[in-house]
């Protein structure tokens, strides 16, 4: 492989334009080959503008179809921001061809399809990533290396969760269809908790899970406005979800994510509980990493995690690990291991909602 990553993005909507296209505009290690999106016009769109920021002669090429660009020579990874039944299809079919993956959250929409990516990337020894870009915060890497030098002790316990009074996809959109989407507000916003708060605590092997889910403000109206005219709704998931996760080690995690919820206010927030100092991340403290516990004389201390000036926005910062990855060999911070064990835990909490027990993995 050249110095180079030359790579194509299959999926042209909100998430690849917002927050992945920025990124690549800005690496001089990673060119973009080829657009794809089953709507041409959005991928006409991004590669303009992807040509158009990088002041290149030419546009890159564009398709409709995901398997024309995977068969393009020269090609040595695919983006995949597409609904999310299609990560699992593509990424298989991208990986049996021969090339690396990186893939939007959530990994897949099931445990069977997460264990087929896992065992094509395996089998063709190839990369394959799955967007974790909350453990590129720079609280976050504070945190983590506190943790490794011990500061923290043994982390027991902890609680995590996005909570959104009123913060639901628009009426119509795929996310609202657990056919294409897998679920509501856990398997769209707690992916990104369960993972900071499991990565922090060492990637304990989760071993029992119990949860509920609730949808109750998504047919209606009240959750995000009322329907357009003519349009009828359709809500098949979740709005609220709520679970406690036991751990091999012994340690637990308590989950809590939604899209429509009577909370006083949203509130994205991480908790954990070591032997020697617990560590804070919410409204509370005002979006600060706070650190606090007692020293060898009992008296309180608290701990700020510094300021960072000019950070590397975490998508960006997550690609371009990626592409470390590839290029220089660093060790990879996400492997598909880790992606099946986030998605055993989000089956399981489906499970236990809808038969009402505990679930073992």
């Amino acid at each position: 492989m050249s110095k180079i990553l030359k790579m194509a993005i299959i999926g042209c909507g909100d998430i690849m334009n917002g927050c992945h296209l920025p990124g690549y505009i800005k690496m001089d290690n990673v060119e973009i080959i080829a657009f794809c999106d089953i709507i041409k016009e959005k991928a006409e769109k991004s590669a303009k503008e992807y040509a158009k920021e990088k002041g290149l002669d030419t546009v890159p090429a564009v398709y409709e179809d995901y398997k024309e660009v995977i068969a393009l020579p020269g090609l040595d990874a695919i983006d995949i921001c597409t609904p999310n039944y299609l990560h699992s299809i593509i990424a298989v079919a991208a990986l049996d061809a021969g090339l690396n993956v990186f893939c939007e959250k959530p990994d897949a929409v099931s445990v069977s399809e997460a264990e087929k990516m896992k065992a094509a990337a395996e089998r063709n020894n190839k990369v394959l990533m799955v967007m974790r870009n909350n453990r590129y915060r720079a609280t976050s890497a504070f945190l983590k290396q506190r943790i490794e030098e011990g500061k923290l002790g043994e982390i027991y316990a902890g609680r995590c969760g996005w909570q959104r009074r009123r913060g639901g996809p628009p009426h119509g959109s795929w996310f609202s269809r657990k056919a294409e989407s897998g679920g509501g507000p856990l398997i769209d916003l707690g992916v990104h908790m369960i993972d900071l708060a499991m990565w922090l605590m060492g990637n304990p092997k989760p071993v029992s899970v119990s949860g509920c889910t609730y949808n109750k403000f998504g047919n209606d109206g009240s959750g995000w406005g009322p329907l357009p005219e003519g349009m009828e709704s359709v809500h098949d998931v979740e709005d609220l979800a709520m679970a406690f996760v036991r751990f091999e080690n012994g340690a637990c995690l308590q989950v809590e994510v939604s899209w429509a919820s009577n909370v006083i206010e949203d509130d994205i927030f991480i908790e954990l509980r070591g032997t020697k100092e617990g560590a804070m991340q919410n409204n509370n403290t005002n979006g600060k990493m706070m650190l606090y516990g007692h020293n060898e004389n009992g008296e309180e201390f608290s701990i700020e995690a510094p300021a960072v000036e000019n950070e590397v926005p975490q998508h960006e910062a997550n690609i371009r690990h990626f592409a470390d990855v590839l290029l220089n060999g660093v060790e990879p911070m996400f492997v598909p291991e880790q992606g099946l064990n986030m998605v055993k835990i989000l089956e399981a909490i489906y499970k236990s909602a809808e038969t009402g027990d505990e679930i073992l993995l």
